[in-house]
């Protein structure tokens, strides 16, 4: 199940933003959305990469 949720996210990302996203920051942002993880816990250098992939899928606020 997971890995279906990280595919999907990843082409959902890829496909409508044309742009190359860090695996980890889509990986992260899907443990963001389903609650296991929290922004706080995303290691610096890839927070803006988060914030950015949560800001796409209408959800910026779980970047707070």
């Amino acid at each position: 199940m997971r890995k279906l949720v990280k595919a999907l996210l990843f082409f959902f990302v890829r496909k409508i933003f044309r742009e190359e996203v860090n695996e980890v920051a889509v990986i992260y942002a899907t443990l963001i959305v389903k609650g296991k993880k929290t922004f706080d816990q995303v290691p610096e250098r890839i927070q803006a990469q988060v914030k950015e992939i949560l800001s796409d899928l209408d959800v910026p606020e779980l970047a707070e």
